[in-house]
């Protein structure tokens, strides 16, 4: 395959102001649930290209990345402007080591977000795998405000489908209300509150946490698990918590 391929947009969807969606139809490798790909657009006389993680499980079509616009960004702007039938571009192997295949047995999967991060989560929850391992998977997702729970009836649909084994968890950190958990994540573990909203223990013996956000939200929810005595997992010394910067 070439370095760049065209990727053709089928469907724009906006969250919010600052939240999109695109589903895009292009020549792809095959990749795993979790992993990311490069996208891109010419800009200036020069191809930027930036990472994005795929929401759509491996054999779901069309493919899908979900971004923020950052207002500032000589990228995901214009990637935000794209309307169906337009075009930018792709590199056509995905990469990433998120990924199921890279993680040891547990009998409880916790999958930590904040922001857009959730998108590669949502693409391994819509696959048999998860539900073949473990007993029990909780999705968290913090945001700032509600209008970013985003992907709503993605996750009813889930939830519809496994409703034993699967728990939802929303934190909404800037905006009070009933309902979602007001702190951060990090704050959560530590306060004994998501262990509360779920019933299920946070320990070596059971867990496997897999994290994806920002630097600071993945180094304070590491911190707060190690508390715990769980530690971080790499394939030459197996431990209990999988990490992905997401940019």
């Amino acid at each position: 395959m070439s370095e760049w391929v065209e990727a053709t947009v089928v469907e724009r969807i906006r969250w919010n102001d600052a939240l999109i969606s695109l589903r895009f139809e292009a020549e792809l490798a095959p990749f795993n649930a979790g992993q990311f790909i490069r996208a891109g657009m010419d800009i200036a006389g020069e191809r930027i290209g930036r990472p994005y993680s795929m929401v759509n499980a491996p054999d779901e079509r069309p493919h899908e990345i979900y971004f923020n616009v950052v207002r500032e960004g000589p990228l995901s702007p214009r990637l935000a402007q794209l309307q169906p039938g337009e075009r930018f571009w792709v590199v056509p192997a995905p990469t990433g080591f998120l990924t199921l295949d890279e993680i040891p047995d547990a009998r409880h999967l916790w999958l930590l977000a904040t922001g857009t991060a959730i998108g590669p989560f949502l693409s391994i929850l819509k696959t048999a795998a998860p539900w073949s391992r473990f007993e029990k998977v909780v999705l968290g997702h913090s945001v700032r405000t509600r209008d970013e729970l985003s992907y709503q009836e993605t996750i009813q649909e889930i939830q519809q489908r496994h409703p034993v084994q699967f728990q939802y968890v929303p934190f909404v950190t800037r905006e009070p209300g009933d309902g979602p958990l007001g702190q951060r994540i990090p704050a959560s573990i530590e306060s004994g509150a998501l262990e509360r909203e779920t019933g299920l223990a946070l320990t070596p013996a059971l867990a496997h946490v897999m994290l994806c956000g920002n630097a600071g939200m993945l180094q304070d929810t590491l911190a707060s698990l190690e508390k715990r005595g769980l530690k971080r997992h790499r394939r030459r010394e197996p431990g209990h918590v999988s990490m992905e910067k997401y940019h």
